[in-house]
């Protein structure tokens, strides 16, 4: 046996009172495991943001205890931020075959120039470090060579689920291994971080049968092109659809760069089976066949289908464009803030002329455990102290009473904030205080250089535009040399309200002029002085608050 750990800490760094954005930092005396590197997409008000990553400063500066990332499985959320991680650290990433795969592609997006270790791992190894030992378990999920974690302290397990949900139905590469996890639970988990997306939702998760033969029968009956959105990772989709292609005598069509990325790692590791070496062709075949023939499989930019759905229901896709008698599957869930966008999609098809199959018709089901699947997964480990993470704020609370349901008192369950740090020391658990953590928000290539003002200032200019005022004066003479002129973008329409800037331009010149006559008179001063008048002046006419930029030229 290890020597006894004093003290273990548990930190989330992303991941709770979210979805998608995971790090959780379990901490065993002095050295630092990482699990997970995921990021999110941006809510609605954040203008302009590609991607949001977990703020990472308390690994920065304790990069050197930091031991390796190990990776759950391959989906954005769990491995989406691993290139910005790697930018700052120098640890290996451990991961199996597929996530590692996925997780290289991944760093060729951003471009890394250095070394990085991959480490293969599987359920079956076992890994040493000087103060722990880690083990993996299958998991079932929508993507293969997803796994939980399990990290042997001296003190009982730390176990991290991993996104999973129990199917009996699902082929070998998706199985969990139930046995390993009840063994784990038999040793003493002290402590289980488990996935919590589903914790609201009663029963058990449907399995992926069903929608198997779902599919399959939808497939028979459609009659013209069928067109199916997922999201790109979502592997045992993409498997129901070849399957159900191949049954029905359809070609497939694969569309979507992010999706033919996925598409041909998959098959060239052997994790989706292709029946015939003809049942996917090229988007420039699709005219050989008739449309009863097809599927066209699609994705979009980020994985989110909703939106490349819409330009094929206004006909301004590239390749395939939305026409009467199509069938349109949408297999995915929309996350959070985009279920608008969803409805508004499934309008513009029927619009265009399509039949639309999505939630109501059993064509998709989650990827996470709904109640009775969590519940199990408590059942087998047991733990003494439970930690919900991975979900809304919500959704944590309803998966910690579930852990009640299932016999663990209240004081042994923990929701902790992002950055909250849980230390088990003296035999005793408790928050003690808190690590730097929040959104670093990523737009093009700049990272974290966008925030909180920069937002705020999009918001405004995004509400009632932008109003610039250049003047140029001379010092010396203590005249206007040029202008006022005044430019507006976003704010009003310039032809129908001549009369609005002439005031404008007036107003300017008179404060102007009237800063000029004092003594001493500075930039700053005359700017504070345009910027005040005119806003109250605008709205006072408008009611709107344009942004004002002052520009003081000197002849």
């Amino acid at each position: 046996m290890k020597k006894k750990n004093d003290s273990i800490k548990i930190i989330p760094l992303g991941g709770v009172g979210e979805i998608g954005k995971n790090m959780y930092v379990i901490e065993v005396d002095e050295d630092i495991f990482v699990i997970d590197a995921g990021l999110m997409y941006p809510e609605n008000e954040m203008l302009g943001i590609d991607i949001v990553i977990p703020d990472i400063t308390y690994l920065e500066d304790n990069k050197e205890r930091v031991k390796g990332i190990f990776l759950t499985h391959g989906h954005e959320d769990a491995i989406g931020s691993l290139p910005y991680l790697l930018m700052k650290l120098n640890v290996p990433v451990y991961g199996t075959k597929l996530t590692i795969a996925f997780a290289k592609e991944k760093l060729k997006d951003v471009a890394i120039n250095k070394e990085v270790q991959f480490i293969v791992i599987h359920s079956d190894t076992s890994l040493q470090f000087e103060t722990v030992d880690i083990t993996f378990f299958k998991t079932t999920h929508s993507i293969p060579d997803s796994i939980g974690i399990c990290i042997h302290t001296s003190e009982g397990n730390i176990v991290h689920t991993g996104d999973f949900k129990f199917d009996q139905s699902v082929s070998k590469n998706y199985q969990s291994d139930i046995a390993e996890m009840a063994k784990i639970g038999n040793e003493g988990v002290l402590c289980l971080l488990s996935d919590s997306i589903e914790a609201e939702h009663p029963g058990v998760t449907t399995s992926e049968m069903v929608i198997a033969s779902e599919m399959a029968n939808a497939f028979y009956s459609a009659k013209g092109r069928i067109i199916v959105a997922c999201f790109a990772s979502n592997l045992i989709r993409l498997q129901q659809v070849f399957d159900a292609a191949f049954e029905t005598g359809r070609k497939v069509v694969v569309v979507g760069k992010s999706l033919e990325r996925v598409y041909e790692i998959a098959v060239s590791l052997g994790y989706l089976d292709i029946k015939t070496d003809d049942l996917v062709i090229p988007i420039s075949a699709l005219n050989k066949y008739s449309d009863e023939e097809i599927v066209i499989l699609t994705t979009g930019n980020q994985g989110e289908p909703f939106l490349v759905l819409q330009k094929m229901a206004k006909r301004t896709h590239k390749y395939i464009n939305i026409q009467k008698g199509d069938t349109v599957f949408i297999t995915a869930s929309p996350s959070p803030g985009m279920e608008l966008i969803m409805s508004k999609t499934v309008d513009m098809l029927y619009r265009a002329g399509a039949a639309v199959l999505s939630e109501r018709r059993k064509v998709h089901v989650t990827g996470h455990g709904c109640q009775e699947d969590l519940k199990l997964m408590l059942n087998l480990m047991k733990p003494k102290y439970f930690v919900p993470v991975q979900g809304e704020y919500r959704m944590l609370v309803a998966h910690s009473r579930l852990a009640e349901q299932v016999g663990i008192s209240k004081d042994r369950i923990y929701i902790p904030d992002k950055g909250e740090v849980l230390e088990y020391k003296k035999e005793k658990m408790s928050y003690s205080g808190k690590v730097p953590s929040g959104n670093v928000l990523i737009d093009g290539i700049g990272v974290g250089d966008v925030g909180n003002i920069v937002l705020r200032d999009r918001r405004l200019l995004s509400q009632d535009g932008i109003l610039i005022v250049v003047v140029t004066l001379s010092k010396h003479k203590r005249t206007i040399a040029a202008g006022p002129e005044i430019i507006s973008r976003g704010f009003v329409y310039v032809r129908e309200s001549e009369q609005l800037m002439n005031d404008s331009t007036s107003l300017v010149r008179s404060i102007v002029e009237k800063n000029m006559e004092k003594d001493a008179f500075d930039w700053s001063s005359i700017k504070q002085d345009i910027r005040d008048q005119l806003n109250y002046f605008l709205f006072e006419k408008t009611k709107r608050r344009p942004m004002i930029l002052p520009i003081i030229m000197e002849v």
